[in-house]
């Protein structure tokens, strides 16, 4: 541990520490650790403010050695329109985690998104149907081409739908992403025209109020269900949980809000949940058992997934000379 000083990284230095592939089995140790009791129980926080809100995620992990991290995000949807910033900006600070020095502050917009990327990686890998060869994504901004990354660094894929309330914004993205993977991608305004063919369907939104629903997703399909971080956030029909087999990143969060939450207002029991992620990579439960079983994957965004990438960085960084020394108590 290093206590001359606390390391600053930008943005563009996370960026170029790590890259998505570097995330992947990150995460996937992130959800094996918890799964042993090598994790605190993850705290979160969401605090409204104007026309967004600020969530706050903290934990402890014991790696080597034991850290701190505790990561502040501003969600402000209309901010590229209004202000040119990103919708989603923050920073997380990672502490020793035997004596509470800061060790670095960094920021958060890079890792929340491709470690959110790599959850749904994770969770595919276990739960979707291996020959999976069509995607479709639901949100075209920065994390629906994150998602797409990912179900195409598990899977040969062949296609992938782009859907989005904003058609230039689904446009922009299937140009864009079937140039840089060189697969069909093709906008859809109706969620109908992808049922058939999707093996995987990924909700990415900020959303209020459900839009994918029972009809849409059809047998052997897998659903990550990514956009809902807060409690009054919702993609998903609740009858889509009710009915199929649910997996949860954490179940304590995702009780109070995601998909989950909503479905238990719906009539849904909190046993009703197959499993959390996290039994499942440890080998404790089997993930998908047959291949006519719809499975969701209810992701709420964890701290120990902020707080694995963040050491990941960091220890990156002090073998390259990345970012910037200062002194917090000077």
């Amino acid at each position: 541990m290093n206590s001359c000083g606390t390391l600053l990284l930008t943005r563009s230095d996370v960026s170029e520490l790590l890259r998505f592939d570097d995330y992947v089995p990150v995460v996937e140790d992130a959800f094996l650790l918890y799964g042993v009791g090598k994790t605190s129980k993850p705290g979160l926080m969401h605090i409204g403010s104007g026309d967004g809100e600020f969530h706050i995620k903290a934990g402890a992990m014991e790696l080597d050695t034991h850290f701190f991290g505790i990561k502040v995000n501003g969600g402000f949807f209309n901010n590229r329109e209004l202000f040119g910033l990103p919708n989603i900006q923050g920073a997380i600070l990672l502490c020793d985690g035997q004596n509470g020095y800061p060790l670095a502050m960094m920021d958060s917009g890079e890792i929340t998104m491709k470690r959110t990327g790599a959850a749904a990686a994770v969770a595919a890998k276990y739960l979707a149907r291996p020959e999976s060869s069509v995607v479709t994504i639901c949100g075209c901004g920065v994390q629906g081409r994150v998602q797409l990354l990912a179900m195409n660094s598990i899977f040969a894929l062949k296609k992938a739908y782009a859907f989005d309330l904003h058609r230039a914004q689904a446009e922009s993205f299937a140009t864009e992403m079937s140039k840089q993977l060189g697969i069909e991608v093709q906008v859809t305004s109706q969620l109908e025209r992808s049922t058939e063919e999707s093996d995987i369907w990924i909700t990415c939104t900020p959303s209020r109020h459900y839009y994918l629903t029972v009809e849409h997703v059809s047998a052997g399909s897998f659903v990550a269900a990514m956009g809902a971080d807060s409690p009054e956030k919702q993609e998903l029909e609740p009858e889509l949980l009710k009915r199929n087999k649910v997996v949860v990143d954490v179940l304590e969060q995702c009780l109070h809000v995601g998909e989950l939450h909503h479905a238990l207002e719906c009539g849904m029991g909190a046993g009703d949940v197959y499993a959390e992620l996290c039994e499942i990579v440890s080998g404790r439960k089997p993930g998908r058992t047959g291949k006519e079983e719809i499975v969701i994957f209810d992701a709420t965004g964890t701290a120990f997934q902020d707080v694995a990438a963040a050491v990941a960085v960091y220890r990156k960084a002090l073998h390259t000379g990345h970012g910037k020394w200062f002194d917090f108590f000077s």
